[in-house]
């Protein structure tokens, strides 16, 4: 029965390391693809993407009638049919020049560091050159990179406007706070037919006063056929209809329309929620649809710069630390521990051979730990994992060493004097983890996090892995 149960945990040891090294592979679509979690990367160890935001320095066209008023419409007319109406073009900076200085530059630089908070970017270095008004931007390459990128130029100009006068109603100083919300829309049906996406825009005092003043004056006529209704809930998604003759307002996004509405109802809450697209049961499509809120808040939290910038460079830096080098340090480290535990059995015979058994299982599961609780990995961060095996490895040391001095205690005594005695020194330590994992340089974040992982798992997993096994081999 003993040898029966210490089989089982060399079993499952056995598995649980060969998934952590070698991954559980499954076909799909005539490859194999691993199932299980890669590792995350910081930007010294995967590199990086580096971008330039260039300030715009091309012309916007804009088409205004004899008197000079803007044309909104005219955009497909011909040079002919322009003419026949009196309508000229006109190109314009998108930039004026007084724009163009240093004060500018630093406060699109300060709006752009706020977005990247914002959107949780970790890790990030950005520099201005004061000269060019240029601002350089390096952050980790994922899955979310080009998102982040895009994000990054937009100028977040937000305006509510009449859409016949063009006369601006509300701007960026009349919000003070966007988030994201969601809720369930069954207005076709009795039951739910999905999640809807919010954009919840809360105005300042000023512009909730505005809202309600726009609310009021802007309403949906009765003699209205398929107008766009909105109360507190306005859907972005709705193509504009222009069948009807009622005063509408126009929301707009960098000089971009987003759609035009009446309102069926004064709004007095200070409060207007936008539904980005349609409701869905689909996760995928509500993904897209959280991510296009999520980002669209982060860009009116922030205020809009004021510049406009476009991306003029977008190009991959490779890590100065190459894969051969991290396989060659792998390699090292790998052989120092073989070599440790080999002496392990050497000097302990069969308890040497268990806490071989219960060192592996801690180590690779100690791997799939830093995978799944998504430890950003730096430099600092492999040398947290190297500290904690080796940490373990005098931890289990400590253990067999007190049960070969102190052979009138019980296993489990000895294993309580050798927690006590271990974890005591270690004390000043475990502060010092806690307080990297909250710093603000993310490399040794990134340090903080593995040891705090790792000291939690050698105190839980030996408690009752290597308890067990011990235990196991001392029941006659």
């Amino acid at each position: 029965m003993k040898k029966l149960k210490v089989l089982t945990i060399l079993l499952a040891t056995v598995l649980v390391t060969m998934v952590a090294f070698w991954g559980i592979y499954v076909p799909i679509q005539n490859r194999m693809e691993n199932k299980v979690k890669d590792y995350s990367y910081m930007m010294d160890l995967k590199g990086s993407r580096n971008i330039t935001l260039s300030v715009d320095k091309t012309n916007k066209t804009t088409i205004k009638d004899s008197e000079g008023n803007e044309v909104s419409d005219a955009d497909n007319l011909t040079e002919e049919e322009l003419s026949e109406k009196g309508y000229v073009k006109e190109e314009t900076p998108y930039n004026n020049e007084e724009d163009l200085n240093v004060n500018n530059y630093k406060k699109s630089k300060d709006i752009i560091e706020k977005r990247l908070k914002e959107l949780k970017v970790e890790e990030y270095n950005i520099r201005l050159d004061e000269s060019t008004g240029d601002i350089l931007v390096q952050i980790p390459e994922n899955d979310s990179t080009d998102s982040i990128i895009s994000e990054l130029s937009e100028k977040g100009e937000f305006q509510i406007i009449d859409s016949e006068t063009k006369e601006i109603l509300i701007n960026n100083n009349d919000i003070k706070l966007v988030n994201v919300m969601y809720g369930s829309d069954s207005s076709t049906s009795t039951t739910s037919s999905g999640t809807i996406v919010y954009l919840n825009i809360e105005f300042t005092k000023e512009g909730s006063d505005k809202l309600k003043d726009i609310t009021n004056k802007y309403v949906k006529t009765e003699t209205a056929e398929d107008s766009e209704e909105v109360s507190e809930n306005v859907d972005i998604s709705d193509e504009e209809d222009t069948s009807t003759s009622e005063k509408k307002v126009t929301f707009m996004v960098d000089e971009q329309e987003l759609f035009s509405t009446a309102f069926d109802e004064t709004i007095e809450t200070g409060k207007l929620q936008l539904s980005m697209g349609n409701a869905t049961t689909d996760n995928e499509n509500l993904q897209e649809n959280i991510t296009q809120a999520t980002n669209m808040a982060v860009i009116l939290n922030n205020g809009q710069m004021p510049a406009k910038y476009t991306v003029g460079g977008n190009e991959y830096i490779l890590s100065d630390i190459t894969n051969n080098e991290l396989n060659i340090i792998s390699y090292v480290v790998l052989g120092i521990t073989c070599i440790a535990l080999i002496l392990l059995i050497v000097k302990y015979r069969t308890k040497g051979l268990l806490g071989v058994i219960s060192y592996i299982g801690l180590a690779s599961i100690f791997l799939l730990l830093i995978r799944y609780t998504n430890v950003d990995l730096s430099i600092q961060g492999i040398l947290g994992i190297v500290i904690t095996l080796i940490l373990n490895y005098m931890f289990i040391y400590k253990i067999m060493s007190n049960i070969k001095k102190e052979k009138g205690k019980t296993i489990g005594e000895n294993i309580k004097e050798s927690y006590k005695e271990s974890f005591l020194r270690i004390i000043p330590i475990c502060i010092a983890i806690i307080v990297f994992c909250f710093g603000g340089w993310a490399y040794i974040s990134s340090f903080g996090m593995v040891m705090f992982w790792g000291i939690v798992l050698i105190a839980t997993y030996n408690a009752i892995v290597t308890n067990l096994l011990f235990r196991i081999n001392d029941n006659k």
